[in-house]
């Protein structure tokens, strides 16, 4: 695939290098990230650029970026949203002024992503990350303390310290924060966001909710196709559309991500694409991360792909949540080993298709 790429946190957040990526085949971008710059601050043009210039002296590209995080002032709707909005609109003029073309992003309340177990033992003797509802405690911040006890002395996007001590604060102050008003919350920040994007021709890339389903009381507000329609109308624009991570829809049974693939791609709105695999534990939908291969999970990556294929999808991909094989002790998810396997099956499976329908 033209646009195949590898998230990377960084030289100071991540075990992976740059020349480790650059060796994987197919390999053409790297999705980054300021990992250090907390939400609603403005990403300065200097660090963009030093960041730019390290993955283009790798021989890469940087077009993609994962994620400048949304202050929970604009998810909550409070009076000091605006200027936080206001830091959002700049950081985007200074990501366009160095080539980036899509942001992922998104607009979940508190936890970006919640597992209950980093280390699953899998029978071959692999670990992945897991989410089994039964250990999921009344009180969120035993869930904070284990994510931040089990990583192997990273730093989980999402999960960052700062952030995580806020969590009685940030649970309060959620407390009247229901479904629509977090909805309309998120169109006041697209009507904002979005004209800016359209003249610096910066695609917004949604990503869904991971489980899709309601945490501890809150609100979650991209779980399935339905709620792509509504998102796709609070602002209709060419530039307000999805990141479709495979895992986090395949997550709900119920979703059909082929299906999902097929339909938005066809109207342009998916923007970057998630490729991994999960597999159901039982039939309650607990899961946990597995290997890209289709026998080896519960979502067909085949279908996903000629989903993707049969919409000539110009956009961007790239793996994600992979197993921790072959020793590796890095940030629980995100080793480089079981990542750049993925990147050669989904490679694999879209030079088969390709060829099948010369």
């Amino acid at each position: 695939m033209k646009n195949m790429g590898f998230r990377w946190y960084g030289d100071n957040n991540d075990s992976i290098t740059l020349s480790d990526i650059r060796q994987i085949p197919g390999v053409s971008q790297v999705v980054g990230t300021l990992f250090d710059i907390p939400a609603g601050e403005v990403w300065p043009k200097d660090q963009i650029k030093h960041l730019k210039d390290e993955v283009e002296a790798a021989g890469l590209k940087l077009e993609v970026i994962e994620s400048v995080n949304i202050h929970d002032d604009i998810k909550i709707g409070l009076p000091t949203r605006d200027q936080y909005i206001e830091n959002y609109i700049e950081t985007i003029r200074n990501l366009a002024e160095y080539g980036v073309k899509v942001i992922c992003y998104n607009f979940m309340p508190v936890f970006d992503w919640v597992r209950t177990d980093l280390h699953y033992l899998l029978p071959d003797g692999s670990t992945a990350m897991a989410f089994e509802q039964k250990y999921l405690t009344d009180d969120p911040q035993s869930i904070a303390d284990a994510m931040q006890k089990n990583s192997n002395g990273y730093v989980q996007a999402g999960w960052e310290p700062e952030r995580m001590a806020e969590i009685k604060r940030l649970m309060t102050a959620y407390k009247d924060v229901d479904t629509e008003k977090l909805t309309a919350n998120l169109k006041y920040f697209l009507d904002a966001i979005i004209p800016v994007c359209e003249k610096y021709d910066v695609r917004m890339a949604m990503h869904p909710d991971d489980p899709p389903r309601e945490l501890f009381g809150l609100p979650r507000i991209y779980k399935n196709r339905d709620d792509m329609l509504k998102i796709e109308q609070l602002h209709e624009s060419p530039y307000n559309g999805f990141t479709i991570c495979c895992g986090s829809l395949g997550e709900n049974p119920q979703n059909d991500v082929p299906a999902i693939i097929r339909e938005f791609a066809a109207k342009d709105r998916v923007f970057f694409i998630h490729g991994r695999n999960i597999k159901f534990i039982n039939d309650d939908g607990d899961f946990h991360e597995s290997a890209a291969l289709s026998s080896e999970g519960s979502l067909d990556m085949y279908e996903i792909m000629k989903a993707l294929y049969d919409n000539d999808y110009q956009g961007y991909i790239r793996p994600d949540h992979g197993r921790d094989i072959w020793h590796e002790n890095g940030r629980p998810g995100y080793g480089l080993y079981d990542r750049a396997l993925s990147i050669n099956y989904l490679n694999g499976l879209w030079e088969a298709i390709n060829k099948d329908h010369r």
